[in-house]
């Protein structure tokens, strides 16, 4: 018999419930990991992840596969550069470029920081990459997802590309071609799980 005594020191003693972030890789095998935040090649210039894993919620991961299906059958797969961001590297980011629209800050956090939102880009079926409307980062309005100063395939692709997630269950937001969110995922909480510590 569980004693009132008892229950107090079960629910004291519990740690938290981890929260369900999974390894994409697990989900989408085929996904090209490109991940910039774990190099020196952002726009930072410093390496911001101990490890270069995309993690998301459960959810969105399933939603990710979803989109990654649809776009092989076209004859591309999945680039990803940020996955789940730690809260503590929303603050470092803010620091250094506290521009709303590109940086999210830290209050009330990222969609990134809640394992949301992905940041991608499309790859051949071998992995190599294709012509996008811009590189990753790029704080200019030609990442904006209407920009039309791209090339007619560049901007065709970002169509794949969107039509792909969309129909998975994301949104995209007006200054990013490449940022797409998972509809529920701001009734997620923000996170600062270490991405080494998910197993």
């Amino acid at each position: 018999m569980i004693t009132a005594a008892l229950l107090s020191w079960l629910l004291v003693a519990a740690p938290p419930a981890a929260p369900d972030l999974v390894d994409v890789t697990t989900v989408v095998p085929d996904l090209v990991l490109d991940l910039r935040y774990a190099s020196e090649n952002n726009f930072l210039k410093r390496r911001l992840y101990p490890v270069a894993r995309c993690l998301l919620r459960r959810e969105a991961a399933e939603r990710l596969k979803v989109a990654a299906d649809l776009l092989r059958k076209q004859g591309y797969r999945v680039k990803a550069w940020d996955c789940y961001r730690p809260h503590r590297v929303q603050k470092v980011m803010w620091e250094a470029h506290p521009v709303r629209g590109y940086v999210a800050p830290p209050q009330p956090g990222s969609v990134h920081n809640r394992g949301g939102a992905v940041d991608v880009s499309l790859a051949d079926l071998e992995g190599r990459d294709v012509e996008m409307p811009t590189d990753f980062d790029d704080f200019t309005t030609r990442a904006n997802l209407h920009s039309a100063r791209h090339t007619p395939i560049a901007v065709e692709r970002r169509k794949v590309l969107r039509d792909a997630f969309e129909a998975a269950g994301f949104r995209g937001i007006r200054s990013e071609w490449w940022h797409f969110e998972s509809q529920d995922a701001e009734r997620f909480p923000v996170l600062d799980v270490p991405l080494e510590a998910v197993r």
